[in-house]
C-alpha cells in the first residue's frame, strides 16, 4: 500500500514543482526591461547633404523624408523628433532619450538653419487648464426647459 501511495505522490510533486516554476518563470519574464523608439531622426549623414542658403522644403524632404511635425502657425520649419521609453513591469512608461532635428526655413522656403536637441535641452513646459464657467443661475437644463414651457405662447410662432 505505501508502495502505491509513493508511485503515485512523486509524479504529482513533479508536476506541481513543474507548475511553480513555469509561474516563477512567467512572473520573471513579465518584469523584463523594454525599451521602445518612436519616431525617426536624420543622421549626420543625411544632414550633411542639405545645403544651408541653398536646399528648399522640397529637396529637404526629398533628402531626409517627411518631416515628424512641421512648424504650424507659420510653416517655418520641419521636425524629426525620435525619443526612447524605457517599460519597466507595472511601472508607468519613462523617457530615457528623446532626439530632435529642427530644419528652418525662411520666407522664400530656403533652409535657413539646421539644429540638433537632446533630452537634456528639453524644457517642461506646464499647459494651462482653462475651464468654462457656466453663468446660468444653476439650473440644470431639464429645470430650464420646463421653465420655458410655461412661458411658451402661441402667437408668437
Amino acid at each position: 500500500m505505501t508502495e502505491v501511495m509513493q508511485t503515485t505522490r512523486g509524479p504529482a510533486r513533479r508536476v506541481m514543482r513543474g507548475v511553480v516554476l513555469g509561474v516563477a518563470l512567467f512572473a520573471l519574464a513579465a518584469c523584463a526591461e523594454r525599451i521602445r523608439n518612436h519616431g525617426y531622426v536624420p543622421t549626420d549623414d543625411d544632414l550633411s547633404q542639405i545645403t544651408v542658403g541653398v536646399d528648399t522644403r522640397d529637396t529637404v524632404e526629398e533628402v531626409l523624408g517627411a518631416p515628424s511635425t512641421s512648424g504650424v502657425a507659420d510653416a517655418s520649419g520641419f521636425y524629426y523628433v525620435r525619443s526612447q521609453f524605457r517599460h519597466f513591469a507595472y511601472l508607468e512608461p519613462k523617457e530615457i532619450n528623446r532626439e530632435l532635428v529642427a530644419v528652418t526655413f525662411d520666407g522664400d522656403g530656403v533652409v535657413q538653419n539646421i539644429e540638433r536637441y537632446g533630452l537634456e535641452d528639453g524644457q517642461t513646459v506646464v499647459l494651462s487648464r482653462r475651464v468654462t464657467t457656466n453663468e446660468g443661475d444653476g439650473d440644470g437644463i431639464l429645470q430650464q426647459l420646463l421653465r420655458s414651457l410655461g412661458n411658451f405662447v402661441p402667437s408668437t410662432l
